[in-house]
């Protein structure tokens, strides 16, 4: 191995690592639900939060059709997809990097009653033989991870012949990146320096005060209280601390996938808060035809 290798190698793992620290700290979903950590009432206000906010999910991911499929889903978090291809009848084994979310994800199982496999893996790395899986699922996850074609790769290497890989990718074209979040949120990072802004911040966006004080802290600690691009885009996704998300456009999302012989894209979830006055009043008819073209998130529908 050479010494630059051994650098990107060891700067990834470092990376990764870092990765693993935020997400075992903060597992995806539990700031939706107020009840008590790993109670039925919690994993139930959790999945009333998510298909209630992103109504599209249900149809996009097609948990209908995967009766009978053996199915993979890479970062599984508190299983509440999962269940839903557990329910469908799909032979369901989900994975996380975290301990904290593949213990949630059993307990989620076990008070459900559906079956399922669950284990602490790496996506880079699956520990699963080639052609193993008729569907890997995978949302909001790969854009986490240090080498996401690596990922892809490994995706690809565990389908079947004739599988299917469902991949969302956060969006570069989307409007929540290219307005919300390198306009709105730049302009609104200046307020945060005052407890005052903080509060006007909050009122505007509803983002917790907590957070907003979590956001001002690690401006702060930026160089001349700013953050780099990658790194405010990191800031501005998943919550203060985030060390790694990326965005994609359509062009640089079937570059990934390249290794698979169909491969079909679709935009989805307009995070209307972004949208000033009129965001909430939003037909939900004119939200998904808005959100076809400039969706926060980019669904990747590949076959192998």
């Amino acid at each position: 191995m050479s010494s630059s290798t051994f650098k990107s190698t060891k700067a990834n793992d470092e990376l990764k690592e870092r990765v693993r620290a935020f997400w075992q700290a903060h597992p995806c979903g539990t700031k939706f639900s107020d009840a008590e950590m790993g109670t039925r009432e919690f994993f139930e206000r959790v999945e009333a939060h998510r298909y209630a906010k992103e109504w599209h999910i249900r149809d996009a991911a097609g948990f209908a059709g995967a009766s009978g499929l053996r199915v993979l889903e890479i970062g599984c978090g508190l299983g509440t997809d999962g269940a839903q291809f557990a329910r469908a009848g799909a032979h369901y084994t989900g994975i996380d990097l975290t301990e904290a979310a593949i213990d949630l994800a059993r307990r989620r199982f076990e008070i459900a009653g559906l079956p399922g496999e669950f284990l602490v893996a790496d996506a880079e790395q699956l520990e699963f033989p080639d052609d193993s899986f008729d569907l890997v699922y995978s949302h909001g996850v790969l854009h986490h991870t240090p080498d996401t074609a690596g990922a892809v790769r490994e995706i690809h290497r565990v389908l079947k012949p004739g599988g299917r890989a469902i991949v969302m990718l956060y969006h570069r074209g989307s409007y929540n990146y290219r307005i919300g979040i390198r306009i709105l949120r730049r302009a609104g990072a200046r307020l945060l320096k005052s407890e005052s802004g903080i509060r006007i911040v909050h009122s505007l966006t509803g983002e917790p005060v907590e957070s907003l004080r979590e956001h001002a802290g690690l401006l702060k600690a930026g160089a001349n209280g700013h953050l780099a691009s990658d790194e405010f885009l990191s800031q501005s996704t998943d919550g203060a601390g985030n060390p790694l998300a990326r965005v994609y456009s359509r062009r640089e999302a079937r570059e990934l996938f390249k290794q698979f012989r169909e491969v079909e894209l679709r935009a989805y979830f307009l995070n209307k808060r972004f949208i000033p006055l009129i965001g909430k009043l939003l037909p939900r008819s004119l939200e998904s035809a808005l959100a076809s073209r400039w969706g926060w998130h980019l669904w990747i529908y590949a076959m192998k």
